[in-house]
């Protein structure tokens, strides 16, 4: 939060989840391995399919790739590029429960993007710890009609039960409504910071 970097960009990709062994088969597979998410995003269908293997965590799916390409006891849960780069066979592909499940990426930098007319505003606030704060914190966008695409919360790193909320909404601070939402945020809001303005991603 405290980086002169905005966002510029972001890329939503669909994730594909593949069972992945040196074999093509599970004879002699022993555990699946993973990134924790990705082992989460594929729990129903290992349960159902693979309920016999056991389940290891690992530092990133290319790396259960990796391990599995050089041990016959393991599986790794993976995608198309880390099947490729270890020469790994498909026991199953696209094992992820959500089918339509996708990973968003941003592209940061210091460039200041232009109304496209398809844009999106990225903001981090916080309010004091009130009863309502948060519903006046939302007004002017209410008031002056700018939507919401996204709203998260996260602990603040400083305070005990402070948080500051992610919202993104659509169009660009340049934007006549959009901006004057913001300039009524920026007095409202306890912590205020645009991370920028950028097109928006289909």
């Amino acid at each position: 939060l405290d980086s002169p970097m905005r966002i510029s960009g972001e890329v939503v990709l669909p994730i594909r989840h593949h069972l992945l062994t040196k074999s093509g088969n599970l004879d002699g597979v022993t555990t699946v391995c993973a990134h924790a998410q990705a082992l989460a995003q594929c729990q129903q269908w290992l349960s159902v399919h693979a309920p016999q293997l056991k389940r290891q965590a690992v530092s990133s799916n290319a790396e259960a790739a990796r391990m599995a390409s050089i041990d016959p006891t393991l599986a790794a849960i993976a995608g198309d590029p880390a099947q490729e780069a270890y020469g790994l066979q498909a026991v199953a592909a696209q094992i992820q429960d959500d089918p339509h499940n996708r990973t968003r990426f941003v592209v940061v930098g210091t460039y200041e993007c232009q109304p496209t007319g398809k844009d999106q505003t990225s903001l981090v606030l916080s309010v004091d710890n009130q009863p309502g704060a948060v519903h006046r914190l939302l007004e002017p966008l209410a008031k002056h009609g700018v939507s919401m695409n996204r709203f998260e919360s996260r602990p603040a790193r400083k305070g005990t039960w402070e948080y500051h909320f992610y919202i993104d909404v659509a169009g660009h601070a340049q934007d006549a409504k959009v901006a004057k939402a913001l300039e009524e945020l920026k007095t409202t809001a306890a912590f205020y910071k645009n991370l920028g303005s950028y097109p928006h991603s289909a």
